[in-house]
């Protein structure tokens, strides 16, 4: 088994680093390894986080690091990370648009 970010987690990354390099460089750096790392980690153990309430039928699981949800799913091959988002931002409609 493997871990893939998909593109929109690459993005969501990239725009994560982006937002707090503005005030501190350094930290952007260290904080998205910080969620790279917990993405990758998600091989060793990764139905160990809760199914996303309301949406188990997706199967769709989420890990938390600090304020940020890393949305994921797992098949037989691999786990799949989905986004990486702000635990504000409104992740249903962003994960499930339309339900």
């Amino acid at each position: 088994m493997n871990v893939h970010l998909s593109d929109e987690a690459i993005a969501d990354l990239e725009r994560i680093a982006d937002y707090i390099a503005r005030d501190n460089p350094r930290r952007a750096l260290s904080f998205v390894q910080e969620l790279q790392d917990k993405c990758l980690g998600l091989v060793n153990m990764p139905e160990a986080y809760p199914l996303v309430s309301r949406y188990e039928k997706h199967g769709v699981r989420r890990r938390v690091h600090g304020n940020y949800l890393i949305s994921y799913c797992v098949d037989a091959e691999r786990v799949t990370v989905l986004h990486v988002l702000n635990s504000a931002m409104d992740y249903a409609e962003i994960l499930f648009p339309g339900e």
